[in-house]
């Protein structure tokens, strides 16, 4: 387990939605991806000695915004979050899957280890997100974080989920510039749910989300 320098995990291990196997389960994912970390970049190198604040307490948030969700898809997973984290929460919840969408063979190799290790309720496509239509069609929710700009991402999810699907893209303090740039190319309803773990950031709650008619553009 790397080095703890800010304190996280015992941020995490204080809260109510984390109980002592859910611990555990985070405890092995932090010392898998800190081994695999060596021979695939699964998260930026200067995040890793915090790991439990900027990745897994960031990532805790998302499953509490959508309680009933059963099916959930994350987009652009990478590393796992915030999509295994989903899965280690939702672990002994009856029918709940987590479907993760990666692209880079390494970075699908090293979800499929952590599903098959702890035992989790979740697949892995390894497509491009663009490709992942089918999976989307059927999701409850969805999330993504540290992927793209919320313009981009609206373009990835837009014709492939359901109107009323709720998207949970997390954002930093410069959120509402992207918020402005993509109001220019589309219409969309909009919540924002300050960040627990961040000053300034936030995840930000998509619905409709459609393109605007050309004349309609800036």
């Amino acid at each position: 387990m790397p080095l703890e320098t800010d304190g996280g995990r015992a941020a995490v291990q204080g809260r109510s939605d984390v109980s002592r196997e859910t611990l555990e389960r985070l405890d092995r994912y932090v010392d898998l991806l800190t081994n695999w970390q060596a021979k695939t970049n699964l998260v930026a190198p200067s995040t890793l000695p915090f790991i439990w604040t900027r990745h897994i307490a960031d990532s805790l948030q998302f499953a509490s915004l959508a309680p009933k969700a059963q099916r959930w898809v994350d987009i652009g997973s990478g590393g796992g979050f915030p999509g295994l984290v989903t899965a280690i929460l939702l672990k002994n919840r009856d029918s709940a899957e987590v479907h993760l969408v990666e692209s880079t063979e390494k970075k699908a190799a090293f979800l499929r280890l952590v599903i098959r290790e702890l035992g989790l309720p979740a697949k892995v496509h390894a497509m491009r997100i663009e490709s992942a239509g089918a999976v989307l069609g059927r999701a409850e929710a969805v999330s993504a974080r540290a992927l793209a700009s919320l313009d981009t991402l609206f373009g990835m999810v837009a014709g492939r989920v359901g109107q009323d699907i709720p998207c949970y893209f997390a954002k930093g303090r410069g959120h509402d510039e992207e918020i402005a740039e993509a109001s220019a190319h589309w219409g969309f309803t909009m919540v924002k749910h300050g960040s627990t773990v961040e000053t300034d950031s936030v995840i930000l709650e998509v619905r409709d989300i459609a393109p605007l008619p050309a004349s309609s553009r800036p």
